[in-house]
């Protein structure tokens, strides 16, 4: 019955190309590795080094051998570190909610993937949920972590909220309006337009941000006849329904029809947030600090 400890020593004395090198590596004299590899052999009845007074050599056998051995070893390694991962409550599904206006930029999309090479045993159940449920669902235990659009109106008591990163606003309007022969624009200037998107009065987010920017100008958003507070928003304005300001990153996801007007720095400002529990398991609790810190490295709009 070939041991494990068989095939590291077989994997050491090719990788360190000598018994001599792989003897004092390994802490073990170098008459016992060549019992060990000859009794390897035995086992698979199969040469697998030949070897002179100055190097060894793999045959045909111990090349495929040898390559096999490694992915095993590596295998029973990463089995191993799973294990302990899950025995240390560091294993799981995290569920991730973000609201339509928090798009999945490239940049957030790379910081995921180094977070989940940082925590082999996580795994991510990502959907979407309105800013203003979120929270609910996270008290309630139906997802773990939430990208929001700040502001949210509600307040959880379980429920603590960090700002993660600003990120400008724009026009969006339709190819077909007349507004899309102008690269800028001011919010006053949009007084007579009609927005797809007007804020429901239970809910914070986007619409109720970009309504709160119209009141500072004078005027509330007047609603167009097709309305919608989700991404399909941009589906409307390219048919030339209605505009939307929006954050930049929708760009992303907007169809080739919408056209983009920048606004003033001063009247573009949007905040993400990310929502969590108070209190939480130590595995969604280190992710959520990673994510913190790795986000504060990017520029997620990008």
């Amino acid at each position: 019955m070939i041991s494990l400890k068989q095939f590291r020593y077989f994997v050491e004395v090719v990788d360190a190309g000598s018994y001599s090198r792989a003897a004092e590596k390994l802490f073990i004299a170098q008459s016992a590795l060549s019992r060990q590899i000859k009794e390897l052999e035995n086992e698979v009845q199969a040469l697998l080094l030949t070897r002179d007074a100055r190097h060894i050599e793999l045959t045909a056998a111990g090349q495929v051998f040898h390559e096999r051995a490694k992915r095993i070893l590596d295998d029973i390694e990463e089995t191993v570190r799973q294990t302990r991962h899950v025995g240390q409550g560091s294993a799981g599904i995290i569920r991730l909610l973000h609201s339509s206006s928090v798009t999945l930029t490239p940049a957030i999309g790379a910081v995921l993937h180094r977070l989940l090479a940082q925590f082999p045993g996580v795994s991510l159940d990502v959907s979407k949920g309105s800013s203003e449920n979120q929270a609910a669902d996270i008290e309630e235990g139906r997802a773990d972590l939430g990208l929001v659009r700040l502001p949210t109106l509600r307040k959880h008591a379980n429920i603590v909220v960090r700002e993660l990163y600003s990120e400008k606003l724009v026009v969006a309007v339709s190819q077909d309006s007349p507004l899309a022969a102008q690269s800028h624009t001011t919010i006053a200037a949009l007084r007579d337009e009609a927005f797809v998107s007007i804020p429901h009065k239970d809910r914070g987010g986007l619409s109720y941000l970009v309504a709160g920017l119209c009141l500072a100008q004078g005027f509330f958003p007047k609603a167009a006849r097709a309305l919608s507070r989700k991404t399909s928003q941009l589906n409307l304005i390219e048919a030339n329904l209605g505009i939307a300001i929006v954050p930049d990153s929708m760009r992303l996801a907007a169809p080739p029809g919408v056209h983009f007007l920048t606004l003033p720095e001063d009247e573009s400002s949007s905040v993400v947030g990310l929502i969590s529990p108070r209190a939480t398991s130590g595995m969604v609790a280190a992710f959520t600090e990673a994510f913190v810190r790795e986000m504060a490295a990017v520029q997620p709009s990008a």
